[in-house]
């Protein structure tokens, strides 16, 4: 555990907005109301999104003039990295605060020269799954977009190389913040942003299907991955209260018609759990849900959570899911579990800190 106070979010935001929330056009509005030239745009939008800047003094291309003018109008956002743990494995999870006191996780995950980032789109979450940390602390708010991408730049910093990939897996559900996670995907899509390949970046939902609908209908070609995590109704209920709503068998249509309008293939999240969803039922019903779709299953190994009355099922059975996914012509793979010597649950970190911080 490390304690960092590298970056230092701007303390006195009020009536200023982050400057992350600014559009090309605000900006270009801003500048011509300060009576500077249209191209200082596109050199703040340079250190702000490409160099991830923690201060208007950073940006040494600047008039200092103008730098003061806009530290008096906008604010630099930020995050103070509260706390770093650092795994055997090499994976690197953070909890950020952000300028209001809100703070979120997120991990660096290092594999063979490459890096992923799995960022958080929500402080907490509504969605009360049952076995997930997050869930138990219930929603503090959403995330704006910079937010999430400042996330991904904090990651980048700290090991000091590109992020070639980011997942929407973090806290929240990714689809009760659309408008936000969409934003921070396109930017770091962009050239002018993060420049991270449309299919390297994947949103993580638990089956918000008006949003599914909406994002098929998107022209990037984003990554979507559904947590699924039972094919039986009753048994998803339980563990998933907060879309017991959307029924499976709407879900099932959806997808159809989701793989049907983009061609891609989606990802389906099963945590395995010990004597809930590991069972001959369960894995008959999984099967039956997948075989005749378009879809990768991601089987996960549960992550031990302090007071969860759930456990992780064994080695043998994750691999027998493999085996019967595979007899029925369904891809599955078991997910290599980062992390594990260290908080590693979605949440887990954060409650963590809290417990200790109340002691």
């Amino acid at each position: 555990m490390q304690d960092d106070n590298t970056r230092q979010p701007d303390q006195k935001t009020t009536n200023r907005p982050d400057i992350h929330s600014l559009s090309h056009k605000d900006l270009l509005a801003l500048f011509e109301e300060l009576g500077q030239p249209k191209f200082r745009a596109k050199q703040v939008e340079e250190w702000v999104w490409e160099k991830n800047a923690s201060s208007f003094d950073d940006m040494t291309n600047l008039p200092k003039s103008l730098r003061a003018a806009l530290s008096e109008r906008c604010s630099m956002g930020g995050v103070k990295e509260v706390v770093k743990q650092v795994s055997q494995d090499g994976s690197r999870k953070y909890l950020l605060r952000y300028s209001d006191g809100v703070s979120v996780e997120c991990v660096g995950m290092p594999s063979r020269g490459k890096l992923a980032v799995c960022a958080s789109s929500q402080a907490g979450c509504a969605m009360g799954c049952a076995f997930c940390a997050t869930g138990a602390a219930g929603l503090t708010r959403s995330l704006t977009a910079g937010e999430i991408y400042e996330q991904v730049m904090h990651v980048r910093d700290d090991f000091d190389t590109r992020v070639t990939s980011v997942v929407m897996m973090g806290q929240g559900e990714p689809f009760m913040n659309y408008d936000a996670v969409l934003g921070a995907l396109r930017k770091l899509n962009s050239p002018e942003g993060a420049g991270i390949g449309a299919r390297h970046l994947t949103v993580s939902t638990c089956g918000v299907i008006p949003m599914i609908k909406r994002f098929a209908n998107e022209p990037e070609q984003f990554t979507l991955a559904v947590s699924l995590h039972s094919a039986v109704q009753r048994t998803r209920d339980m563990l998933m209260p907060g879309v017991k709503k959307y029924s499976l068998l709407h879900l099932y249509d959806v997808m159809g018609e989701y793989v049907d309008k983009t061609g891609r293939r989606p990802t389906y999240e099963y945590a395995l759990i010990k004597g809930v969803n590991d069972t001959e039922e369960e894995l008959a019903s999984l099967c039956d849900f997948c075989r005749s779709n378009l879809a990768h299953v991601n089987l996960i190994q549960l992550n031990n959570v302090r007071g969860s009355k759930f456990q992780p099922a064994s080695e043998a059975r994750a691999q027998e899911f493999v085996r019967r996914l595979a007899s029925v012509g369904v891809e599955a793979t078991i997910r290599n579990s980062r992390g594990s010597d260290i908080d590693a649950a979605c949440g887990q970190l954060r409650q963590n800190v809290e417990r200790a911080l109340r002691r």
